[in-house]
């Protein structure tokens, strides 16, 4: 019934923006705020690009303001000079204050790929036998292309290239070369084969987001991979009301990521979107920093001390 209620009450008010999405479109527009570049073509080089913001976001965007984490981390490393103190102190507060909700929540490229989750085509879901495999390739892709290629195999300038940003990210192809590209005719002469690969790459995860949810996400995403080491103890967390909750099932079938709630409620694959809160017909799951001393998660921490 209160799930009916709530439905009667959109409807007649029509449809509103979630507060999700309300966050995602600020934070895109902060963290790429510097609107004359698209005018110009031309990288904003301010004194912000020193500052690493926490969500993948292309330095090479022309609205960028801020540097992106990933290719900062591969930028020290491959120039082995200095260890990323600062990039993995910036990344590691992010961690252990918000976990995975910097996914769900602030990261521009995760909002481009829910968009297109929402073109009327027929979806589909990874069989588990290969999605549960597949859910590892992204911490290998951080451990690998992010963190040892560039620490250890230096060019012959003895400078690493950024392995990640060069041959994989998807976000900067769509953020940093595409809108490059179509503002600079002289860039457009010298695409090769590169550019190709890198585009291809691109259509492959946007072509994939409208049938999967967030397949950039759930399998190759190094910073997703990161945040989720912090997942089961930052200090954002979900909550599960197990004296509420009537096994419907409602917040599992409206996972984006597939989370079984019921049983994982801050799984590491758990980005905090607030899907299944707004869906729970009896107000059964919580959010906040504070939802683990409150009462209304008092079954999921009965369960977790091996009661219940």
């Amino acid at each position: 019934m209160p799930g009916m209620y709530r439905d009667r009450v959109r409807g007649a008010k029509g449809p509103r923006l979630s507060f999700q999405r309300k966050t995602q479109l600020l934070s895109a527009a902060l963290f790429n705020g510097y609107a004359i570049g698209f005018q110009k073509g031309k990288i904003f080089t301010g004194g912000a690009k020193a500052v690493c913001v926490p969500v993948l976001n292309c330095y090479s965007c022309p609205g960028a303001l801020g540097a992106c984490p990933i290719g900062s981390l591969q930028a020290v490393l491959g120039g082995r000079k200095n260890f990323p103190f600062y990039v993995l102190g910036t990344l590691m507060l992010f961690g252990v204050v918000l976990g995975r909700a910097v996914c769900g929540l602030l990261c521009p490229f995760g909002l481009v790929q829910d968009l297109l989750h929402k073109i009327p085509v027929p979806k589909g879901k990874v069989p588990p036998r290969i999605d549960r495999p597949a859910r590892y390739v992204k911490y290998g892709v951080l451990l690998v292309m992010v963190i040892l290629l560039p620490a250890l195999a230096p060019t012959g300038t003895g400078i690493a290239s950024p392995y990640f940003c060069k041959y994989i990210c998807p976000a900067g192809t769509l953020e940093g070369g595409v809108p490059l590209l179509l503002m600079n005719p002289n860039l457009r002469r010298a695409l090769g084969s590169l550019f190709h690969w890198k585009a291809l790459v691109l259509a492959a995860v946007l072509g994939l987001s409208t049938v999967i949810h967030r397949p950039f996400c759930k399998y190759l995403c190094p910073l997703g991979a990161f945040y989720a080491l912090f997942n089961r103890f930052s200090f954002y967390q979900m909550g599960l009301d197990r004296g509420k909750c009537v096994g419907c099932k409602q917040c599992e079938r409206s996972c984006p990521m597939d989370v079984e709630v019921t049983k994982h409620i801050n799984s590491p694959e758990c980005i905090r979107c607030g899907k299944c809160k707004s869906l729970c017909p009896t107000g059964a799951i919580s959010s906040g920093f504070s939802c683990r001393a409150t009462g209304k998660v008092e079954g999921a921490q009965k369960e977790s001390s091996g009661f219940n």
